[in-house]
């Protein structure tokens, strides 16, 4: 069977940087730099058929004269005549995903449609009245492998549990729940990054000449902060991978000198970082790390950041959100302010650059950009992020707050965008956020 997994285009909305003063632009994201790791793994769970994985961001990036999104998958079509599509999607991408499955559908009607990923865990029912023939949630490589296998066969897809099927009547769950699968255990498929080639040369963060990419070492997480979605995708659960699997896939990326661990939190289980960066030493190898890891894990474990360090760490991600821990609270964050300066200094300390991300409620007004101004002026970092507190659909944070949803396009739901109704004048709120980008130590951009 031929098969063409497609990893859209990022939304290119981004109102933060369209009203955000001249000189703070170029410190903005345009971006998110880095392989599409699932659909890596959903190619090599059917590595026995003809497999074609197509990133649309990395040809974007890389060839920005590449014709419109419509243009460029019927050219895909005609090259490769796939019999079955799968589009990976986001929340800010799915407008993107529909598109292209209503073009797989009119250069083809026969071509299987699939989609996976994110929205497709926390909203199948979006996919209602939409070109797709199977909607597949959760972690669904075995799932998709049956897909296929069904496929193939003429078979019945009812009979494969726990999806969603397009039909005259609507999109309806098949019964059943499908089988125990541990993508980060026993279930563990080593991603197939051959399929990138064409686009290595943009999976670069900032200035490094080096491309970068992503590993996770455990999924899901075992905090609950109102805003994520991590968690709620994983319904709370946690999976961490063994050592051993970690080493070899290490091993097999000489062509990707930095590592970005891809956890929502690299360090959960303090004991296997230890390990694992014992193990790293022990086997010589030598990569750039980039990693998340929370400002009280810092403050707690600063033995753990020393050893990390001396491994090859050299960036950390830390989301310290917010200045007040009234805030904090809210957002079930259980670290308060003050651990975030601390971390710092311990980061810093270690050789280790920190990019703390902080979000920024749309009832902000200008007393409060105020004061977070000075304290991010008085606890400046080398890199700093600055985003709009967005309700992603399925998360606490969404349900809390959707009667105030003044904004329904998905495009916008990136964190560069206000849906609910700011306090300040819409222009002057994103404004206000992108002045903000400027307050950091660095002059680099990730």
């Amino acid at each position: 069977m031929k098969i063409l997994l497609i990893n859209p285009p990022r939304s290119p909305e981004n109102n933060i940087l369209k009203f955000a003063p001249s000189e703070a632009k170029r410190f903005i994201h345009k971006k998110l730099i880095g392989p599409p790791l699932g659909l890596l793994t959903i190619a090599s769970a059917v590595k026995d058929q003809e497999v074609t994985v197509f990133d649309c961001k990395g040809e974007y990036d890389l060839h920005p004269e590449t014709p419109s999104l419509k243009i460029l998958i019927k050219s895909l079509l005609e090259k490769y005549h796939p019999d079955l599509v799968g589009v990976t999607v986001i929340t800010s991408e799915f407008d993107f995903a529909i598109d292209i499955f209503q073009t797989v559908k009119e250069f083809n009607p026969d071509i299987f449609t699939v989609a996976g990923g994110l929205h497709a865990t926390l909203c199948p029912m979006d996919f209602a009245g939409h070109p797709v023939d199977v909607v597949i949630p959760g972690q669904g490589s075995h799932i998709f492998r049956e897909v296929v296998r069904k496929s193939e066969e003429h078979g019945d897809f009812a009979t494969i549990p726990g999806i969603y099927l397009n039909g005259p009547d609507g999109l309806i769950k098949t019964k059943g729940t499908p089988a125990v699968w541990d993508s980060a255990g026993e279930n563990f498929l080593m991603p197939d990054r051959s399929h990138l080639k064409r686009w290595i040369d943009t999976y670069k963060v900032g200035g490094n000449p080096d491309p970068s990419t992503y590993i996770f070492t455990s999924l899901g997480c075992p905090y609950k902060c109102t805003f994520c979605s991590i968690w709620t995708q994983f319904k709370g659960r946690y999976y961490q991978r063994t050592i051993e699997s970690l080493i070899l896939e290490l091993k097999s990326i000489d062509e990707y000198p930095v590592v970005r661990f891809s956890d929502a939190n690299t360090v959960v289980d303090e004991q296997f970082i230890l390990d694992l960066f014992t193990r790293i030493e022990e086997e010589r190898i030598h990569k750039t790390f980039v990693m998340d890891i929370r400002a009280d894990v810092a403050v707690r474990r600063p033995d753990i950041i020393h050893k990390l360090a001396k491994g090859g760490l050299k960036v950390v991600i830390c989301g310290f959100e917010s200045f007040r821990d009234e805030e904090l609270k809210r957002y079930h964050k259980e670290s308060p302010a003050s651990d975030n300066q601390e971390a710092v200094r311990i980061f810093e300390q270690n050789g280790i650059m920190v990019r703390g991300n902080y979000v920024i409620p749309t009832n902000y007004d200008l007393d409060d950009f105020k004061a977070l101004a000075e304290y991010s002026d008085r606890n400046r970092v080398v890199y700093a992020g600055y985003t709009v507190l967005t309700p992603m659909p399925g998360t606490i944070y969404y349900n809390q707050v959707k009667d105030q949803i003044v904004d329904t396009c998905y495009r916008k739901y990136n964190f560069f965008n206000a849906v609910t109704k700011t306090k300040l004048p819409y222009n002057e709120f994103h404004a206000r956020v992108g002045s903000l980008w400027l307050i950091k130590k660095g002059t680099d951009v990730i």
